[in-house]
C-alpha cells in the first residue's frame, strides 16, 4: 500500500485506486445486487463512471466550496456521487432516506445546499413538496432512470454523466487540477446530527479529519486488500462512510452492498465477507435465530450445543488472557467447533476475521457468546464531532465491556464530572452557522463527548453512559439507564425498552415486547388471543415479562430495580418520531407522548 503520508486528502484515495492501484489484479472494487444476482464493478468501469459524473456537474456549476446534498440507500451511486463531488473540491451533505420532507428542508436551508441528489421518485417527491422553500436549491439529480421532461431542473445521473463526457473533452484535466488544489483543512462534509433533542447540528469534517482517522484506524486493524466488505450500514452515517467505505478503499478492499437488514442473512453466503462494521442488534438477531434453532432441536442435540458453548468460552478466554491452554481443552475445542462452531460461522459465509461494532453499546453477553463460536466482535467508540473513531478494541487485544484503546494521534481524558473529552486531527471544525453550540462543545480544544466513562487499569476506555441522560430520582439516587436497558434488552421476550425514573420515587419502565416471541409464548402455553393489541394486555404475558425483570435485575441496587412496567402494543419508530435516524431514543418525545401511562405506573406503589 502507498505510504500513507502521501495521502492528505480524500479524493487522492480515488486517484490511487484508479491511476496507480495494479490494475491486473482481476478483484472488483465494488459489487451490487441486480435481478437477485450480484454484479461486479472494475477499477476502470469505477474510474469511468466517477469522473463522467463530476465533469457533468462541474456543468451546473459545482465546485470548490459548493455544497450538495445526497440522499440515497446504500448503492455504488452513491460512493461515485461522494468520490465526484469531493474531486471538484465541493462539500456534501448526507442525509437519512427516512428522513421527513420537514427535516430535509431544515438542513437544505442550513447547510445551503444548492443541489441534491437523490436516488428515486419517493424521494424526488419529498423534494417537490418543499422545493419553493429551500431558498438556496436550484437543481436535483435522480440516480434512477426517469421522465425528466416534464421536470424543470431535474436532471438523471445518466445524463449527468452524458453532459460530463463532452465537458471532458473541453477541460481533459479539470479533475486533476481540481484535486490539487484542495487542502486538507477545507471542509469535505456536513453531517447533520440526529438529535435527540432541539434541531439538527452541522457537523464540519475537513479532509484532513478523516484522512487522519482512516489512517490511525488501518495502523491498528489487520486489513487489506485481500478483504471483502459487506455494507449494510447507512453511507449517510459517518461510522460507515470512514470504516466501511473509506477505510476499505484506502487498502483496496472489495466493497460489496446488502440488500437490506431482513435480506443480509443471505447476502452473507452470497459475498462471504472477511470483515465488515455493524451495529449490535444485527448479533441480537444473529443470536435470537441461534438460540430458536437451538431450542427447535432434540434434547440430545441442545446439550451438545451447551456443551460446546461452554468450552469455547473457556477457550476463547483462555485465549484472550494468554493463558496456557491444556491439551484436554484443545481437544475439547476442536471436536465442539466441528459439532457446533462450524455450523454457526457458516451462517456469515465462513470467512468473517472480526466484525466492528459501533453505534451502541455491545452487550458483553452477545461478545462472549459469539466469541466462544469463533466469531470476533471488536466494539469502538466514536461520534460525528470524530470523524467518527476515536477508540476501538483490536483483534488481539480486546475487552468485552469495553470500547477499546484510544487509536493513534488521539488524545483522551476524563473530566471532573466523569465525561470523556477528546483531542486531536479528527476533532470537527465546528457546528455549521452554529457558533454556540461549536463553543459549549469545544473547549480550549478539546472535545466534549457528553459520554461519562472511565479507563480500567489497562488502559481500555468503558462508557457508562451519556452525561445528559444521567437522572436522579427523588431519593437522591444518580441512575445511569444505558446499562440497565441494554440488560433488559437482552431478554428474547424484549425488543425495546426505555427505562423511566427522573425526579420519580423508583424506576418504572416502557417496554416494546418482541411480538414474534410473545405470540410464540402464547401459542405454546394454549393463550387465546384475537391481536396484539389483546395479547399485551393479558395477565398471563405481563407475568410472563415480570419474572424476566425478577430475572435480570437480581444483581442491581435496590434503586436500579425496576419496580412497574407497562408493555406497549407498537415499536418505537424513526417515522413516529420517538427513534432519531441512528435508532436512538427521543427520550423527551417518549415520556411526554406517553405521560398518562407513566403516571399511572407512580399513582400507587406494589
Amino acid at each position: 500500500m502507498k505510504n500513507s503520508k502521501d495521502f492528505k486528502v480524500l479524493p487522492e484515495i480515488f486517484t490511487y485506486l484508479t491511476e496507480e492501484f495494479d490494475k491486473k489484479d482481476k478483484k472488483p472494487i465494488l459489487g451490487y445486487k441486480v435481478n437477485d444476482k450480484y454484479v461486479n464493478i472494475s477499477y476502470k468501469q469505477f474510474e469511468d463512471d466517477v469522473k463522467a459524473f463530476a465533469y457533468g456537474l462541474a456543468t451546473l456549476g459545482v465546485k470548490s466550496g459548493k455544497k450538495i446534498a445526497i440522499i440515497s440507500e446504500n448503492r455504488p451511486e452513491w460512493i461515485y456521487s461522494d468520490m465526484a463531488l469531493l474531486s471538484l473540491g465541493a462539500i456534501d451533505v448526507p442525509l437519512y432516506p427516512t428522513l421527513t420532507a420537514d427535516t430535509i428542508k431544515f438542513i437544505l436551508n442550513d447547510s445551503q445546499s444548492e443541489g441534491i441528489i437523490v436516488s428515486n421518485n419517493f424521494h424526488l417527491n419529498k423534494i417537490f413538496k418543499i422545493w419553493d422553500t429551500c431558498k438556496h436549491l436550484k437543481y436535483v439529480v435522480v440516480l434512477n432512470d426517469i421522465d425528466t421532461n416534464q421536470c424543470e431542473n431535474v436532471y438523471t445521473f445518466k445524463q449527468i454523466q452524458k453532459m460530463g463526457l463532452k465537458y471532458h473533452e473541453e477541460y481533459p484535466d479539470l479533475i486533476k487540477d481540481s484535486i490539487s488544489q484542495i487542502n486538507e483543512d477545507d471542509l469535505c462534509t456536513i453531517i447533520y446530527t440526529s438529535g435527540t433533542t432541539g434541531e439538527p447540528k452541522g457537523v464540519m469534517l475537513t479532509h484532513g479529519n478523516i484522512i487522519s482517522n482512516v489512517i490511525s484506524s488501518v495502523k491498528i486493524l489487520p486489513i487489506d486488500e485481500r478483504d471483502i466488505f459487506l455494507s449494510f450500514l447507512p453511507l449517510c452515517h459517518i461510522f460507515e462512510r470512514t470504516a466501511g467505505y473509506y477505510v476499505a478503499l484506502y487498502v483496496g478492499a472489495t466493497i460489496y452492498f446488502a440488500e437490506s437488514i431482513e435480506k443480509i442473512a443471505y447476502n452473507f453466503l452470497e459475498v462471504r465477507p472477511t470483515v465488515m462494521t455493524a451495529v449490535p442488534r444485527l448479533f441480537e438477531r444473529m443470536y435470537i435465530r441461534v438460540k430458536k434453532n437451538v431450542e427447535s432441536q432434540s434434547r440430545s442435540k441442545q446439550r451438545i450445543f451447551e456443551w460446546g458453548a461452554e468450552i469455547g468460552r473457556k477457550y476463547a478466554q483462555a485465549v484472550r488472557y494468554k493463558e496456557n491452554v491444556s491439551i484436554g481443552l484443545s481437544v475439547k475445542q476442536k471436536l465442539a467447533d466441528t459439532l457446533v462452531f462450524k455450523k454457526i460461522r457458516a451462517r456469515t459465509g465462513g470467512r468473517i476475521r472480526y466484525i466492528i461494532s459501533g453505534g451502541a453499546p455491545l452487550p458483553r453477553e452477545l461478545g462472549e457468546f459469539f466469541e466462544a463460536m469463533g466469531l470476533i466482535i471488536l466494539e469502538g467508540y466514536g461520534l460525528t464531532e470524530s470523524s467518527p473513531v476515536i477508540s476501538v478494541n483490536r483483534a488481539d487485544d480486546y475487552r468485552f465491556g469495553s470500547v477499546g484503546k484510544i487509536i493513534p494521534g488521539v488524545e483522551v481524558k476524563i473530566a471532573k464530572d466523569g465525561e470523556i473529552l477528546v483531542r486531536g486531527p479528527n476533532v470537527m471544525k465546528g457546528y455549521f452557522n452554529n457558533k454556540k453550540e461549536t463553543d459549549a462543545a469545544i473547549i480550549d480544544g478539546w472535545l466534549h463527548t457528553g459520554d461519562i466513562g472511565v479507563f480500567d487499569a489497562q488502559g481500555f476506555l468503558i462508557i457508562t453512559d451519556r452525561k445528559k441522560h444521567l437522572f436522579k430520582t427523588s431519593g437522591g439516587k444518580y441512575v445511569a439507564p444505558a446499562p440497565i436497558e441494554n440488560l433488559f434488552s437482552s431478554s428474547r421476550y424484549v425488543d425495546q425498552f426505555v427505562l423511566i425514573g427522573d425526579k420519580r420515587t423508583y424506576l418504572s419502565a416502557l417496554i416494546v415486547p418482541d411480538f414474534d416471541a410473545i405470540k410464540e409464548y402464547a401459542d405454546a402455553h394454549r393463550i387465546q388471543y384475537s391481536s396484539i393489541e389483546d395479547l399485551v394486555k393479558m395477565k398471563q404475558i405481563n407475568d410472563l415479562l415480570d419474572e424476566e425483570l425478577a430475572k435480570f435485575q437480581k444483581n442491581l441496587a435496590a434503586f436500579e430495580k425496576v419496580r412497574k412496567f407497562t408493555l406497549l402494543e407498537r415499536p418505537f419508530t424513526i417515522e413516529n418520531g420517538e427513534l432519531t435516524p441512528k435508532l436512538s431514543v427521543r427520550r423527551k418525545v417518549i415520556e411526554e407522548r406517553y405521560r398518562d401511562l407513566i403516571d399511572d405506573m407512580y399513582r400507587e406503589t406494589k
